[in-house]
Order: C-alpha cells, then structure tokens, then sequence
C-alpha cells in the first residue's frame, strides 16, 4: 500500500512536466512569453524611469525576445540592448536581466555560433560596460563609492561586473548547450531505432516471403509430381495409344520430372535442415476452418465462424493464404486480448474473397502496430495475391482485421 501510495504521490509530476514541454513546444509560447516579458518591462520603467536610451534598450531587448524561435540570431539584439542599457543607467533593470539571459542561452540552444566564442564575447562586452562604469565613477563618483583618482581605476574590486556578466554569460550558454546536446541525442536515438525497426520489418518480411515459398514449393511440387504420375501411367495403362501419343506422354513426365529437379534445386534451400524433403501432410485450406476454430475454443478463446456466398472451390494459394490470415488473426486474438469474443466472416464474391476477424478485445493499444511479423506475414501473403490487408481498431471496438483478396 505504501509503494502504490508513493506513486500516486509521484504522478502528478509527470503530468505537469509533460504539459510544460508541449507547451513550449507550442507555436506560441515564445511570443506569449516574449510579450509578457515587454509588458513586465513597461512596468518597471514606470516604477523606476530612466533616460530614453535606458528605455530604448529595456524594451529592445524584452520585444526581440518574441522572435527567438523563428530568428534564434535575434539573441545578439536581445544581448546587446541590455548591455546598451545597463552601460547607460548603471542600473540593470530585472525584465533586462532575463531578456539578456534568454539571448545568451537562445544563441547556444540554435548554435548560432560556438559557445566558446558566444562567451569570450560576452566577457569583452561586459568588460567594455565594466570600463564605462569605472569612468563614470571616475568624473562624478557614484554611491558607495568615492571619486577615483589616479591608479584606483586598476583595483581589481572594480571589476566585480565583469565577472558576474561573464558568470551570467557562461551559465546561460552551457543551458543552451546542453539542451542542445541532449535534443540531438534523442533524435540520434529515435532515428537509430527507426533504421533498426525497418530492418526488423525487412528481416520479418524476408522471413515471412520464405515460409510462402516453402509453402507454395510444397503445392507445386505435389502437383507437378501428380502430372508426371499420371503422364508416365498413361503409357501403360491405355493399351491402344498410338506410338506419337505414347511419346508425347513420356515427354510430359520427363518435363515434369526435370521441373522437379529444377523446383528442388531454387527452392529447397529455403527448406532448413529438409532440403529435398517430400511434404506428408497437405498445406491447409479453407476446408479445415473448422478444425482451426475448435482448436481456439479448446485453448478457452470465444470464437464465431460465419461463411456468407456460395463455397467456391479456389486455387491452392489462395485457399493457404486465407486459411493463414485467419490462423494469424486469431493467434493474435488470443495473445493481445485473451478471453475476448472473435468473430470471424469469410465472404464469397465474384472475383473476391473478403476476410473480416474482428474481437471486442482491448483494441489497437494491446496489438503491435504493424511491427509484429504476425501482421506483415498477413500484408505479404495478400500482396503476393495481388489483394490488402487492413488492420486497426473495429467500428465498435476491439481489433479488426480485413483481407481481401481477388481471384
């Protein structure tokens, strides 16, 4: 109880972390905040007026922050106004603080230039700002601090500004840096796992077009090995056939014979470890639905079979790739939604033979979307019959999966 309690303690973060990253991901926020940012400022110089230079620069600098996302390279103006400010007052204003680090870190985060270079020239602006103060204090004094006079100017405590500028400076860029860095390291990582899944995809389609063509090596070979039978039993079995007849017989079931080789020759290296193997038992048809649906029920799934048209007989690939999709389906049925309710519709039309095996399961959240080899298996075996395959969430729920396949 403790443990669930933490991390119901725990979530609201997340949540809130996620909604600050979309919104400033959002096309407004820099305007939003940039705006904000120039209202504070007009605030401020109404509390604490100063000269129109002061002013000029405050709003420069607070105004151009609008702009940092679409030109990042608007951060010199943002950086330079304050600066220009701050050498004319002596007073940096708190909007002009901000502004001024938003720049700093805006340059970095768009690289505008190195960050090596953005900071050097930070110090040498802060230090020509630093050298403006020293010779204001040096004519007319300034509180706190008497006038200077001959060698005070070279006291190192003068200088105190231009560290903590080029502190600012360094801090504001290294953020933008490494915001920078860790942004392109994740789109390093999303485009890696991108190029490794479409080689798992092509890997899992090469897998599947090799089982079909195991399978449909074993079909032709049944029947071309059946047309060599019959052709070579003719000979014998018909006591009158003429001698070109009985020729053209032995010609068949030579050609035959000589196919077989061939088949076993292109084909059977795709068979591992049986190469040249005759197949015992006949690739599965239509006919064994029924078998395929008993077998889900026996396993504790729900399942509903509903055949619509007339049974037309189809050619072999057909009738195996059918029965696959449909195998498939309900494998996956059972896997991503167990103990939902399947229905599975086969549908005879002229020239098309719909499947539909749809479940009132969770839907597409417990199903991989397209990366299982289960349903590129189902997308291969269709286009190789020049038919689709359409999988998604069901018009009332569940997952569903359509084939069509015209003959």
């Amino acid at each position: 109880m403790s443990g669930t309690a933490a991390k119901r303690r725990r979530a609201p973060l997340p949540r809130v972390r996620q909604r600050l990253l979309r919104w400033d991901a959002a096309p407004a926020y820099p305007w939003v905040t940039g705006g904000a940012l120039t209202a504070f400022a007009v605030g401020e110089l109404a509390v604490v007026p100063g000269s129109s230079v002061t002013a000029f620069g405050v709003l420069s600098c607070t105004a151009s922050t609008m702009w940092r996302r679409s030109h990042p390279a608007v951060g010199f103006l943002t950086v330079g106004a304050a600066l220009l400010s701050f050498a004319t007052d002596g007073n940096m204003a708190y909007a002009t603080i901000a502004g001024a680090l938003l720049g700093s870190y805006t340059l970095a985060r768009h690289r505008v230039q190195h960050p090596a270079l953005l900071v050097t020239c930070g110090a040498l602006a802060a230090l020509m700002v630093n050298l403006v103060h020293i010779d204001r204090w040096t004519r007319d004094g300034s509180p706190g601090l008497p006038v200077l006079q001959g060698g005070d100017r070279f006291s190192p405590g003068l200088y105190a500004e231009t560290l903590v500028m080029t502190v600012m400076f360094l801090g504001s860029v290294s953020m933008g840096d490494a915001v920078r860095a860790r942004e392109e390291t994740r789109h390093e990582r999303a485009a890696a796992q991108s190029r490794l899944l479409a080689v798992e995809r092509r890997q899992a389609a090469e897998a599947e077009r090799a089982a079909i063509a195991r399978e449909l090596h074993d079909m032709i070979a049944h029947s071309v090995s059946m047309i060599a039978v019959q052709a070579e039993s003719a000979t014998y079995t018909t006591p009158d056939l003429s001698e070109p007849a009985r020729d053209a017989f032995q010609q068949i079931a030579g050609t035959a014979r000589s196919s077989m080789k061939e088949l076993r020759r292109l084909l059977g290296v795709l068979r591992t470890g049986t190469e040249g193997a005759v197949p015992t038992t006949p690739q599965p048809s239509l006919s064994g639905l029924g078998d395929l649906v008993d077998q889900h029920r026996a396993v504790g799934g729900s399942v509903e079979l509903r055949v619509e048209g007339e049974r037309i007989p189809l050619p072999a690939s057909w009738e195996l790739s059918a029965y696959r999709i449909v195998q498939e389906a309900l494998t996956n049925a059972r896997r991503h939604a167990p103990g939902a309710h399947t229905a599975v519709e086969i549908t005879y039309r002229t020239g098309l033979l719909t499947i539909r095996v749809g479940d009132d399961g969770p839907g597409p959240c417990g199903v991989p979307d397209g990366r299982g080899h289960g349903l590129i298996g189902m997308g291969e075996r269709a286009a190789l019959l020049g038919g689709r395959v359409t999988t998604g969430p069901g018009p009332a729920g569940g997952f569903l999966v359509e084939a069509e396949l015209p003959w």
